[in-house]
């Protein structure tokens, strides 16, 4: 201590590049950390047993098909999957028509969800005024509508919209209920941005056509998402006659599987991330190496009188290897302090940040690993010199 103390500015040095390299990792994992978890929670807010049906990619003449264009959802596949569910609780056709929505002189630019009544169900969405349209609206293709908040901003400001007319591609909608905000999403989606309608409406009004752009399901529980899955995979197999070993003309995805499979792109980018803070690390360590060496030269008269009073070599080596694990632990405790304010500070403005609590523990290791491993070779050749020649050393 006493040895470090006299050179404290020489040792802040040597930390310095323990406390930014320590400092860098935990606000890495923070940030990845966290990030994940906000995308997990973010999916578990639309619900983890939600299930998506799409037309499938297929090649026709040696040409890949845009799924978007194919037709192959239509409304016999909805009634079939209603008719044979059996782990699958809620359905939901989903027909969509982009464009400009107008309230007397505001108008927004939105997107139209044709669904069923169970949409709101799936998505867990509540209204905040009115009702939702019926089966009845359904069966008529009505011209009624819920809408998010956002259009309720931008086309009504403060008054209640339930009861008054819109119009989207000069079609005019009753709107009959609004939706409860949700805020956007963590692809910065406005969520509230939204106008619902009965499918059958924006099928035959507004696109003029008999097939679906998905549907949307949710299985009984998460637990139960394969079933479903594997359920929705045959009803629809046989209602489309595809042959065994056929390749299928629809693809089927759970947000289950989107969880994981972001989870694991964040894993990655933060082990990226992580991987290129710890070279400072292996610099700070290099740092601590030469700092100590030059402490040897410095000190070898010291070394020498220790010697001569019976210091062996082993308490010379050990006394440069404390000091060294010293500089490096205390390095890492700053470092750790200073990583637990930048996620504060991360959190403060808005970025998901949570420090793992093994993250803490890694950086203990690895500085006392770099105390060890960078300041053996110093202390290796304090203990090393010739007592004869380090007393008489100038």
């Amino acid at each position: 201590m006493t040895a470090i103390a006299n050179n404290a500015f020489r040792s802040f040095l040597s930390m310095l590049g323990i406390i930014i390299g320590v400092a860098a990792v935990i606000i890495m994992m923070a940030i990845g950390q966290g990030s994940k978890q906000s995308i997990r929670a973010e999916i578990s807010k639309m619900g983890t047993n939600i299930i998506n049906i799409r037309p499938g990619a297929r090649q026709r003449g040696g040409v890949r098909l845009d799924p978007s264009a194919m037709q192959t959802l239509k409304v016999e596949d909805y009634e079939a999957i209603v008719n044979n569910k059996k782990y699958v609780t809620y359905v939901s056709p989903e027909v969509t028509a982009s464009g400009q929505c107008i309230f007397g002189a505001n108008n927004t630019s939105t997107t139209m969800y044709g669904e069923s009544l169970e949409y709101l169900d799936i998505k867990q969405w509540e209204l905040k005024d009115g009702d939702c349209f019926t089966d009845d609206d359904i069966r008529k293709g009505a011209k009624v509508c819920v809408i998010g908040q956002t259009i309720v901003e931008e086309l009504f400001s403060n008054t209640n919209p339930v009861g008054k007319n819109i119009r989207f591609k000069s079609i005019p909608f009753k709107v009959i209920g609004v939706l409860k905000e949700k805020g956007e999403n963590s692809w910065g989606m406005d969520q509230d941005n939204v106008i619902v309608a009965p499918y059958t409406t924006v099928m035959k009004r507004l696109n003029a056509q008999t097939y679906f752009s998905s549907i949307t399901c949710s299985a009984i529980t998460e637990e139960m998402t394969d079933n479903a899955i594997d359920e929705l995979t045959a009803v629809l197999r046989e209602n489309h006659k595809i042959r065994e070993g056929a390749d299928d003309d629809f693809s089927i995805n759970s947000q289950a599987e989107m969880m994981d499979t972001m989870s694991s792109t964040m894993d990655t980018i933060t082990v990226i991330l992580v991987v290129a803070a710890a070279f400072s690390l292996l610099v700070a360590g290099i740092g601590i190496m030469n700092i100590m060496l030059v402490s040897v030269t410095e000190r070898t008269k010291e070394i020498g009188l220790r010697m001569s009073v019976g210091a062996r070599g082993i308490d010379i080596s050990n006394q440069f290897l404390i000091e060294s694990i010293m500089i490096s632990l205390t390095g890492g405790i700053l470092g750790i302090l200073l990583g637990w304010l930048l996620t504060l500070a991360a959190n403060a403005i808005g970025l998901p940040a949570s420090i793992p609590a093994w993250s803490i523990l890694v950086s203990f290791a690895v500085c006392t690993v770099i105390g060890v491993g960078f300041g053996y070779f110093p202390a290796k050749k304090a203990a090393s010199l010739d007592p004869i020649e380090a007393i008489r050393y100038e």
